[in-house]
């Protein structure tokens, strides 16, 4: 199903050679027509915004709202092992159950990448491919739920990955996460971040989405705090 692809593309850095194939990533999904009506609408708006958007505006856009600190995080172990060493094993983990079903990623790609996890489900049958991605629900739907607090547009993109998934994330658990104290992102917070941690050393690290929690069998994606 290439609407997974569509998503996970939508979701990645802004760069001019796919912003260049955006009316047919819009076709794809009218074709398709796999995303419930409201949440295809939404998407559309937001391929709409990107066609017209200053593509350095929109990459300034997309570097803000991912890249600085682990609120929005786009890796999913980010926010289940912050930098602790479970992550690397994690990611180890799904890497070689990606290849088990004949997906192979480069070495320097980090398999929890979202984009890239629906890249893959977008090579599956449609009804694992469904049943995987309510594996990391609650963590989509919070960052879903972030994001649309902040008024991003981005946050379209999230809400149509649970649509599709079927699965009722937790309400509870997601403003729980939200009532929390609001990340600093700001450029000294961040350089301040790199220079106290050290990648996969010291105590474990405090999930940002800490009480996300859910899946069983699938990939063993094994989102648990």
């Amino acid at each position: 199903m290439k609407t997974f692809k569509v998503l996970g593309l939508l979701m990645s850095y802004p760069k001019p050679e796919w912003i260049a194939h955006l009316d047919e990533c819009e076709a794809l999904l009218m074709e398709e027509k796999f995303l419930p009506k409201k949440h295809l609408q939404a998407v559309l708006a937001f391929i709409a915004e990107l066609k017209v958007a200053d593509i350095y505006d929109v990459q300034e856009e997309f570097v803000g709202t991912f890249d600085r600190g682990r609120t929005h995080s786009l890796h999913l172990f980010e926010h289940i092992h912050g930098e602790s060493r479970d992550r690397g094993q994690a990611m180890v983990n799904l890497a070689d159950a990606y290849e088990e079903k004949g997906f192979f990623i480069d070495q320097a790609e980090l398999p929890d990448y979202i984009p890239l996890f629906l890249e893959f489900l977008s090579l599956c049958p449609v009804d694992e491919a469904v049943a995987l991605l309510g594996e990391p629900i609650d963590i989509v739907a919070t960052i879903a739920a972030r994001l649309k607090k902040r008024g991003s547009s981005y946050a379209a993109l999230f809400e149509a990955f649970v649509a599709l998934s079927g699965v009722k994330p937790s309400r509870e658990k997601i403003e729980e996460v939200l009532a929390q104290e609001p990340e600093d992102t700001s450029l000294d917070a961040l350089d301040k971040e790199w220079e106290e941690a050290a990648a996969f050393a010291g105590q474990p690290g405090q999930a940002d989405c800490g009480s996300c929690s859910t899946p069983s069998d699938g990939l063993d994606i094994k989102i648990t705090q």
